[in-house]
């Protein structure tokens, strides 16, 4: 009898042009991070305190995706980690991202098990949980310093917040400090009153990077991760430039060189070239803007799945201008509340539904514009950015499952 070759027999070969692709990937955190000087060392200013054993404020990093936010935090804690063990200080660091920890009994119960690990935690109740929480702070006497990525994605945040904030009132050789970080701009507005005068919070922004600072950027990338001379220059020039065109985001232009590269060697190229990264581009647009669907807030995934439903059901305004689906913000605001009140989540007034409207078009998820004559008051049109079937349907599966 034949036997079959295996599957994979064959495709274990060196690579032609990658010398590590991993580098290339969003998991990776350089060890550089030019242009982020400013904000690295704002950052070790503020977190110092706790090697001086006092409480470092609460700081939050706003800024769209891919400036840098994750990696500065990742570095800057894995170095006062490396520090503190040295030294033989009492700060404990608990990072997490709370895309997956989305809830305060998630967030508690992770940070306590990284407290304890060799507890287990399961089926406990938050109080007990807390309770432990505290227990530990005291019997340690420890700076506690807890690093939430993406806090916004918290469905009760307020709680959450208010709970580890007013911890530090029953804490007396010890505290506990949040880093946060959040894409949204307008994230501390949308907060209790209570929690927002708890905070006591330092903020630092994120600006995008700009073509130049992306060809940099890219060019250390490219040096690490790539065989010598297999990456054009003008190549490196045309990711850079279309990044900072689209959004300034530097894990779009690192994609971008990925996707290229891949191309180039499916194509058995020993270069890449613009031709790889032209072909690239509209893939990996796809890619950064689903990612960048899913990751944002409940509110703001019902209110542009709102405007995709009424999109694809072709309930808006037909042709206006040459353009099809234009959806008027009241009927947009209408069909949200239905949907909210359908996946039993609370609606937010119109002032607040406007805000994420904003949001979402600065995502360049929406095109908006203000009614001219010919319709009866004033209202904004708003119509989809992409394909409203592939929106409809990433939302469906995270709003309704």
């Amino acid at each position: 009898m034949r036997v079959m070759p295996n599957l994979f027999e064959g495709k274990i070969k060196e690579s032609s042009i990658f010398l590590n692709r991993d580098i290339m990937l969003p998991s990776y955190t350089p060890e550089r991070l030019p242009f982020r000087e400013k904000q690295i060392e704002e950052m070790v200013s503020v977190l110092s305190a706790a090697v001086d054993d006092h409480k470092p404020d609460n700081l939050f990093l706003y800024g769209k995706p891919g400036t840098g936010k994750t990696s500065c935090t990742r570095h800057v804690l894995n170095q006062l980690d490396e520090f503190v063990r040295a030294k033989g200080l009492a700060v404990k660091i608990v990072y997490m991202n709370c895309r997956h920890y989305n809830s305060k009994y998630k967030v508690l119960s992770r940070i306590v098990q990284g407290l304890y690990p060799d507890r287990d935690f399961i089926g406990y109740s938050g109080t007990f949980i807390y309770e432990n929480l505290l227990k530990y702070c005291k019997e340690n006497a420890c700076r506690l310093i807890i690093g939430l990525d993406e806090i916004d994605k918290t469905k009760d945040l307020d709680e959450l917040i208010y709970a580890l904030t007013r911890a530090n009132d029953e804490l007396q050789n010890s505290s506990i400090s949040i880093l946060g970080i959040s894409n949204q701009l307008m994230f501390k507005d949308r907060l209790d009153p209570r929690t927002k005068s708890s905070l006591c919070e330092r903020e630092l922004v994120f600006p995008p990077y700009n073509a130049e600072e992306l060809r940099a950027i890219l060019k250390d990338r490219v040096k690490m991760a790539f065989k010598p001379d297999v990456v054009e220059e003008s190549a490196i020039n045309l990711a850079a430039a279309i990044a900072a065109q689209e959004s300034g985001d530097a894990r779009t232009a690192v994609m971008l060189m990925l996707r290229a590269a891949e191309i180039a060697e499916q194509g058995n190229h020993s270069k890449v070239t613009d031709k790889e990264v032209k072909k690239a581009k509209e893939r990996v647009e796809e890619e950064i803007v689903m990612d960048m669907i899913c990751s944002l807030p409940e509110q703001q995934q019902l209110v542009l799945y709102a405007i995709a439903r009424l999109t694809t059901d072709k309930k808006g305004i037909k042709k206006l201008s040459n353009e099809e689906c234009v959806l008027c913000s009241g009927e947009v605001y209408d069909e949200y509340r239905k949907i909210a009140e359908k996946v039993k989540a609370s609606s937010v007034s119109i002032r607040w539904f406007q805000e994420y409207i904003n949001e979402l078009e600065m995502y360049g998820l929406l095109l908006t514009t203000n009614s001219g004559k010919g319709f009866r008051g004033h209202t904004r049109l708003i119509k989809l950015g992409f394909d409203g079937e592939k929106i409809r349907s990433i939302l469906e599966k995270h709003l309704l499952a």
